[in-house]
């Protein structure tokens, strides 16, 4: 067994795992996220970006957005300057909208998602401080993603959206910090 000055030591010489950040697509990235994709069992609750990508960037309102684990591009989403085209609701329309939120199928199960959600959270307060609020839409049988999104201090707003492409979803929302 290890004494606690050799443990010191070996900890202190292994290299730091380089961290989770987002940044906007750029034409550097863009390949790559066209390529993610997520696990079969997914396909029901989101869109890859090769479908979604596109129209963000055609869409004035959208921000395609990536999610990196030191320079690899590991994941996706997109920004909504309004979250009324996601709630339907204009009592919504002063808050941001989250929409396909991913982690490519191979860096899956890997504990990304939390931290993931965490520098998506905090960019979007640097970027966007006249905002107060980010709200989602959840399909009520992705339980793996409900789960996530309450672990990263989202509230379930107790109503259902209907408009979804494979059912009801529950509407969730998180202040900004």
């Amino acid at each position: 067994m290890a004494t606690p000055e050799a443990m010191a030591g070996i900890i202190a010489t292994m290299p730091t795992p380089p961290a989770i950040r987002v940044c906007p697509v750029t034409p550097a990235l863009r390949e790559a996220v066209l390529k993610m994709h997520v696990r079969p069992a997914q396909d029901g609750f989101v869109s890859p970006p090769a479908r979604t990508l596109p129209d963000a960037e055609q869409c004035p309102g959208s921000e395609p957005m990536a999610i990196l684990l030191g320079d690899t591009p590991v994941g996706y989403y997109r920004i909504e300057r309004s979250a009324r085209g996601i709630t339907g609701r204009d009592a919504d329309a002063d808050a941001l909208g989250l929409r396909s939120f991913q982690l490519d199928a191979a860096w899956q199960g890997r504990g990304l998602g939390l931290p993931a959600l965490d520098a998506l959270l905090a960019d979007l307060a640097l970027r966007h401080p006249q905002a107060r609020r980010v709200v989602l839409a959840v399909n009520r049988d992705n339980a793996a993603a409900l789960a996530l999104y309450l672990r990263a201090g989202f509230a379930d707003s107790g109503t259902l959206y209907h408009g979804g492409r494979s059912g009801p979803q529950h509407l969730l929302w998180r202040p900004l910090p």
